[in-house]
């Protein structure tokens, strides 16, 4: 019985961070951004603090505002230390629009 509950309070190995994505313009890597709130430690107000994360994506499959679920890695590069863990919610995709299409410019 002290073993079962044990293991049912232990940590995760390694760390997880929920944020949505800034980046995927690289291969096999996207730029995370995780804002957590904050009292700040003499005005005692709740402050936002950004931070980015480099992350691997295996796949290429996490786009630009996509929520994603990170953890924690082994070094992969020298700013990789996390990698993609799911995808928690899709961004939706907007076609994009061609800047010159209805300017006449260059016809």
């Amino acid at each position: 019985m002290m073993a079962e509950t044990a293991q049912a309070e232990r940590k995760p190995r390694h760390k997880e961070l929920i944020g949505t994505v800034v980046s995927n313009k690289m291969q096999k890597t996207i730029v995370v951004e995780v804002t957590r709130k904050k009292a700040h430690p003499m005005y005692a107000r709740v402050i936002s603090i950004r931070k980015k994360f480099y992350a691997h994506d295996e796949k290429n499959e996490a786009h630009a505002g996509d929520v994603v679920k990170i953890e924690e890695s082994r070094p992969l590069s020298k700013l990789k230390r996390w990698t993609l863990k799911e995808i928690v919610r899709k961004t939706v995709l907007v076609p994009e629009v061609d800047a010159d299409a209805g300017t006449g410019i260059g016809q």
